[in-house]
């Protein structure tokens, strides 16, 4: 005996009315459809329009900081350098009081080899001095903490160095400390010659 297999199909529904916006579907006149989608496609161009900029902020936010990551890591080490110098400066002075001490050429060889490698280490890490003697005064660079009458050398040179100055790699971290010459001043007499 074999089972027979019924199947009932289902009935199909009418189509309901739908209901956009409050209008029956059937009373939606075309220059309403057409209005609707000119709303719409308004709505869709300012979308893509914020998409378009947010998408361009975020690009500027990525090389903003990417820009920001590779400066940090170019002077990260920054504070620690600093804090070396003074221990140049006490070296340099040290080879100084030996050489007018008389000391022996032994100490003041093992100082200045000392210099030469804390020199060598700040040179890795892209640090230099700045150049002070004889060149012209640059308030970038320099700190003028003296100015003397000179007659030798021009105005605004540099004619002594107090403390050196350091750059990592394009950045001032401590300016050099120097004396400057000026053009002594003129008496009044000469000054009342040359302006006639």
């Amino acid at each position: 005996m074999q089972e027979e297999k019924t199947t009932v199909e289902p009935e199909l529904e009418q189509p309901k009315e739908v209901e956009l916006e409050g209008v029956k579907e059937e009373e939606i006149t075309k220059e309403e459809l057409m209005k609707r989608l000119d709303e719409k496609s308004e709505e869709a161009a300012t979308n893509y329009d914020r998409w378009l900029r947010v998408s361009a902020e975020l690009e500027n936010y990525k090389k903003r900081v990417e820009k920001e990551r590779s400066e940090f890591l170019k002077y990260a080490h920054e504070s620690l350098i600093k804090e070396l110098f003074p221990i140049v400066d006490n070296l340099e002075r040290a080879i100084e009081h030996a050489r007018t001490k008389n000391a022996s050429s032994a100490l003041v060889e093992g100082i200045e080899m000392v210099l030469k490698s804390f020199n060598d280490c700040l040179g890795k890490f892209k640090v230099k001095p700045i150049k002070a003697i004889g060149a012209k005064f640059d308030p970038n660079l320099h700190e003028a903490v003296r100015v003397e009458e000179n007659t030798e050398e021009e105005e605004n040179t540099i004619l002594s160095e107090l403390q050196k100055g350091y750059m990592l790699n394009d950045r001032v971290i401590r300016p050099a400390i120097v004396v400057v010459s000026k053009q002594p001043e003129l008496a009044e007499e000469e000054k009342l010659q040359t302006e006639k």
